[in-house]
């Protein structure tokens, strides 16, 4: 009989699966359960999008595009990139369409690593970046973001990190799980650290139409002197409510995507050429369908944030992403713990902060792309868990 140990990549065995799927499994197994544990949009991807899938798919239109994508959604989001965020990339050279953001990340990080070289990845963050990074062969290096700061990376945290070895500073604004983004004064405090080093800095910027408050999301590469050395990861999943749709781009200077382009060409051929149609549309014709989305977040923002800090979680205001971020500390109970309990205790299913890293122990996080009655709801079952708890 096979060993499958034996078989099976020592890397990949040592990667545990993420924290975020133990409760949803939970939660399957039980009636009457409200969830705020899924990162996924809960409108429909407008009508108009679908429609224009419809159509290619009638007309044929479904062969191989070329491995970078097809030149049309390339130059589409071009502009949609200069016109929202002040930056400028070569459709021809410079964009590369990929099969969500998370390929676009994966492809990078491999593309940039040779085995020993490190990786800073700000924690709290989003749960692939620490097992690519160790897939790549990369070592990974924590940077504990804190509440006190609202979950930003300081100059003085990324300095204490840097070595000779470091060759890629992650960068995950607007941030899942905490809300958090970065300013333009931020960014440009990051810029002077940086400044002359040999690091590159990898933008994921899936959220970057859900900033909320005063002024819009800023991209590291808008800052002068960060565009050589940044890649921007984005895509239509969180905007435009296209989760299934599996599209995402990375842009960045010509020499490194035309390595990543190669990854990419070998490992993928091309992202679906349905879902590109159908983000041309996107990003041409659907601001107002956006707007009214990001109306709609912000408005359940205010009511989640309320809430928990109204029933005695506190809860900082998230400026990005569709997540709030309570404390759970003053409960006394481990983030997991409270969640578990919660969960069987009155269905309501949170994830723990430490399924983001270790710095997200005392926190949960809980999302807020669920309707206002179910966000309601759920702030009602919880303030009788812990009314039950004094």
């Amino acid at each position: 009989m096979l060993n499958y140990e034996q078989l099976i990549s020592r890397t990949i065995q040592e990667i545990q699966p993420s924290g975020i799927r133990k409760y949803f499994d939970i939660a399957n197994t039980m009636q009457d359960v409200i969830s705020l544990g899924v990162g996924e949009p809960d409108f429909l991807t407008p009508w108009r999008i679908r429609n224009t899938a419809i159509r290619t798919l009638e007309a044929g239109k479904t062969r191989y595009s070329s491995n970078s994508g097809l030149l049309e959604l390339r130059k589409e989001i071009s502009h949609y990139l200069e016109r929202k965020y002040d930056l400028s990339y070569h459709a021809e050279d410079e964009i590369l369409i990929t099969v969500g953001g998370s390929e676009a990340i994966d492809a990078c990080i491999r593309v940039l690593t040779n085995p020993g070289d490190e990786i800073i990845i700000p924690q709290p963050s989003y749960v692939c970046y620490e097992p690519m990074a160790k897939m790549a062969g990369g070592v990974p290096v924590i940077l504990e973001t804190k509440a006190e700061n609202d979950f930003k990376v300081t100059p003085k945290e990324l300095l204490e990190k840097i070595t000779p070895r470091t060759k890629i500073l992650i960068l995950p604004y607007p941030c899942n799980p905490t809300g958090a983004i970065m300013e333009r004064e931020d960014l440009e405090a990051i810029e002077k650290v940086l400044h002359d080093t040999n690091i590159l800095v990898l933008s994921d910027e899936i959220y970057a139409e859900l900033t909320f408050g005063e002024g819009r999301h800023v991209s590291p590469a808008s800052i002068p002197g960060m565009r050589e050395r940044t890649v921007v990861i984005n895509g239509f999943s969180k905007a435009f409510s296209m989760t299934g749709w599996r599209l995402g781009y990375a842009c960045g200077p010509k020499e490194i995507l035309k390595q990543v382009t190669k990854l990419h060409q070998f490992a993928i051929m091309c992202a679906p050429t349905t879902s590109q149609h159908a983000a041309i549309e996107a990003l041409r014709n659907c601001d107002e369908d956006v707007a009214d989305m990001i109306a709609e977040y912000d408005m359940r923002r205010r009511v989640i944030v309320k809430g928990f800090n109204d029933i005695g979680l506190t809860c900082r205001e998230p400026r990005g992403a569709f997540y709030a971020f309570p404390c759970i500390r003053s409960t006394g109970m481990s983030s997991e713990e409270f969640c578990e309990k919660l969960l069987y205790a009155k269905h309501v299913a949170l994830v723990p902060g430490p399924a983001f890293g270790q710095g997200g122990e005392g926190f949960v996080r809980a999302s807020y792309c669920y309707s206002i009655d179910h966000i309601h709801e759920a702030l009602r079952r919880t303030k009788e868990f812990l009314d039950e708890l004094k």
